[in-house]
This record gives C-alpha cells, sequence and structure tokens, in this order.
C-alpha cells in the first residue's frame, strides 16, 4: 500500500527544499481566516499537519512565475494526516485555501492517500488575498492498480517542465490527470494535448452519472414504451463511452 512517504520519495526533491516541520491547528485555521464550523472541521479532523518542503528558485533554480492574475514565488509541499471520520473533501478544500503558494497535499486518512492539487491566483474583490483558481484537482491511491507504480515515477521533480514554477506546478497537475485517465484505459501516458483529454475525461465522468441515472430510472419505469426509450438512451451513451476510452488512450 502506498504511504505519505512513498508519495515524498517520489517527487525527489532536493534536501535543500525539505522542511519537515508540523504545523499547529491553530495556526492553519488563523491563517485561513475559517469560519467556526469550518475551525471545529480542523480541530477535530486533523491528526497531524506537517510542511514537507518549500519549492522556491533559490532552492531549486526555477523563475518565479507573475501573470495579470497569479504570481507563483514558491511551491509548498504538504502532507496531512486525518481521523477516519474526518470529512476529507473539505478538509483539503481548506488546507489549499489557507496557503497562499500552491500546494502539493498528500493527504492520508486510514491508509488511504490521496494527492492533491490545486492553482491559485489573485481575489477579484479582496486586495492582496489569494483564491483557488477552479477545481481541486485530486487523486486517490488506495486502491492496488497497475498503473500506480507509472504515475508514481512520474513524479519526480527532475521529469517536471522547469520554465518557471508555474509550468513545473502545471507538469504535476498534468501527471494527476494523466493518472485519472489511466484508471479509466489502463494505460499511464503523459503526452499528446492534455487539455483535451481532461474534457474527454470530464465528459467521461459526467457519462457514467447520467448511466446511473438512466438505470435507476429504467429499473423502476412500468410503462414499457418508456423503459424502452430509457434502454435505447442507455445503449447511445455506452456506445460514446467506448469511443471516449479510445481516444483518452492516445
Amino acid at each position: 500500500m502506498t504511504m505519505v512517504s512513498d508519495v515524498l520519495t517520489a517527487l525527489a526533491l532536493p534536501a535543500e527544499c525539505r522542511l519537515d516541520k508540523r504545523v499547529p491547528k491553530k495556526m492553519l485555521a488563523e491563517q485561513g481566516a475559517f469560519a467556526a464550523g469550518d475551525k471545529r472541521k480542523v480541530q477535530d479532523g486533523v491528526e497531524e499537519l506537517v510542511w514537507a518542503a518549500a519549492l522556491k528558485p533559490s532552492n531549486i533554480a526555477v523563475a518565479e512565475y507573475h501573470d495579470a492574475i497569479r504570481e507563483y514565488l514558491e511551491i509548498a509541499v504538504l502532507s496531512v494526516i486525518l481521523k477516519p471520520e474526518a470529512s476529507k473533501s473539505r478538509l483539503v478544500e481548506l488546507i489549499h485555501r489557507a496557503i497562499p503558494y500552491p500546494v502539493i497535499l498528500v493527504a492520508d486518512q486510514g491508509g488511504g492517500i490521496d494527492i492533491s492539487l490545486a492553482h491559485k491566483r489573485a481575489s477579484e474583490g479582496e486586495a492582496g488575498k489569494v483564491v483557488l483558481d477552479n477545481e481541486i484537482v485530486s487523486v486517490s491511491l488506495n486502491r492496488t492498480v497497475a498503473v500506480e507504480k507509472d504515475f508514481l515515477g512520474s513524479l519526480s521533480i527532475a521529469a517536471q517542465p522547469s520554465g518557471n514554477l508555474f509550468l513545473i506546478y502545471q507538469g504535476w497537475m498534468d501527471k494527476l490527470t494523466a493518472f485519472k485517465i489511466a484508471q479509466i484505459t489502463g494505460g499511464f501516458v503523459t503526452t499528446g494535448d492534455n487539455t483535451g483529454r481532461l474534457e474527454g475525461f470530464k465528459e467521461y465522468e459526467a457519462i457514467q452519472g447520467r448511466l446511473k441515472e438512466l438505470r435507476n430510472l429504467a429499473g423502476k419505469e412500468r410503462q414499457i414504451s418508456r423503459r424502452v426509450e430509457l434502454n435505447l438512451e442507455v445503449q447511445k451513451l455506452e456506445a460514446r463511452l467506448k469511443q471516449l476510452v479510445e481516444t483518452l488512450k492516445r
């Protein structure tokens, strides 16, 4: 079973980046300016939070990044151990929100490992504040799958684009997307059009959700004609899924 230490080892970060400093839960909550309910979630759900590494131009020889909406001066690598009853998705989001830098977060809950990343940008309504830019990209490593070894082998910092901190972070995000797709196709591929593959993956997930709804409806439908209509729609979506899998393999 993959462990937090396995992921940190796979990143192959220079020793100069390592901090391995425990972050008090109170400090996390204060940094994030959380509401009372979220402060309780942090207090009750986080077992241990560690700032494992800080990637800066001075210790990885990669340039800062600046554009009209973002400023990447550092990439933070954190690990967190969550209690079994904790709301994992919410706590992962809170940790990403609390840190002003782009974060590689490795979360352990009952031995199941999640890796998550999220781009950051300047807030449009609050000067000096940094907010999440689009959704958090997350993968789970709590299943034994053949492509997991290939995925971990792709995470080395030396294997990422090195033009600037944004590009290197996007490189890791692309690897997470490739792993999501590999769990469908059975093959880990990091080449090709990442944007197009991500859109294909999102369509695949949406169709899977729609198929579940249709099958439930068909199972409850008493009118034969309507059941036939639902089953025909299921068949069309299943055919589309097969097309998507073939496209995602490329």
